[in-house]
């Protein structure tokens, strides 16, 4: 069974469940319930007791599979707790947002389960944060830590859905966030024009690390491909405006000027996504 096979059956237990709950009458609709958390009592029983036979190393391995780590994290068996593995989501997101995922803090975890995180550096104030934010770094926290019911940036909280007997570190959140799936053959120091969604993207390969942006210079409007990449910078072949495109697409001139337009960018189990708010995948 693959991933997207267990996120389909995800979602058919999840449309079970709520048939039952709006059709059935109260009482039957509580024995479901006790049934479900019965089979679930048992498969947890189950897994406790391999894990007790796991050394640490063996453990880690395990953990490597994601629907096992969903598993674990289902029946409160995953041997991180909820700031490591927080930390850790974090910091796997780091590399593909730039400047955004590098200035952002852990705070805590609250008892009404809202993630706090806090903007430092190069990310306050950037008009590109909200959206890194909101789709990157709270995808990765809340399935990271589906004990957690939102998070918090700079004031910024997003509801996490929950439903009855929930299993959400199994079901991918990209269709209903607005990721879109797309291949990159962008060599080292070079740029690719992009379409997703009816949207020009622009992606940039700096050392191996991939930036994408709106194809859009946000000084003359016109199309960046064509534009020199020379390092980190990139310079807008019409009004020759010139970018960081490191650090979040920062203006570098003419001093001022509003800076690019970044978009969340992640490698996933068959390539890559980008995330385009508004735009939901065909």
């Amino acid at each position: 069974m693959d991933r997207r096979d267990v996120a389909a059956l995800s979602e058919r237990i999840d449309v079970l469940l709520d048939e039952v709950q709006r059709r059935a009458e109260p009482e039957v609709t509580d024995k479901v319930e006790e049934l479900v958390r019965a089979v679930l009592s048992l498969h947890g029983a189950g897994l406790e007791q391999l894990l007790a036979r796991l050394d640490e190393e063996q453990v880690r391995g395990v953990l490597e599979d994601d629907l096992v780590a969903g598993m674990l994290l289902l029946h409160d068996l995953h041997p991180d707790d909820v700031a490591t593995r927080i930390q850790a989501a974090l910091d796997s997101v780091r590399p593909y947002l730039g400047s955004h995922a590098g200035g952002i803090d852990y705070l805590g975890l609250d008892d009404d389960g809202v993630v706090h995180l806090r903007l430092q550096g190069s990310c306050e104030g950037c008009p590109g944060s909200t959206a890194t934010v909101r789709l990157t770094v709270e995808n990765a926290v809340l399935d990271a830590a589906p004990e957690a019911v939102a998070v918090d940036v700079e004031g910024m909280v997003a509801a996490k859905k929950q439903n009855l007997l929930t299993i959400e570190p199994f079901r991918p959140r990209e269709s209903s966030e607005g990721w879109h799936k797309l291949s990159l053959v962008t060599a080292p120091g070079q740029m690719q024009k992009l379409v997703v969604a009816d949207l020009e993207l622009l992606v940039a390969n700096l050392a191996g690390t991939f930036f994408a942006y709106r194809n859009s210079c946000p000084t003359c409007s016109s199309a960046l491909q064509h534009g020199v990449l020379t390092g980190d910078q990139l310079t807008c072949p019409r009004c020759t405006a010139m970018y960081d495109v490191r650090l979040a697409g920062r203006a570098l001139a003419p001093i001022g000027a509003p800076p690019l337009e970044a978009l969340p960018l992640l490698p996933d189990d068959t390539g890559w996504k980008v995330a385009v708010p508004g735009r939901q995948p065909a």
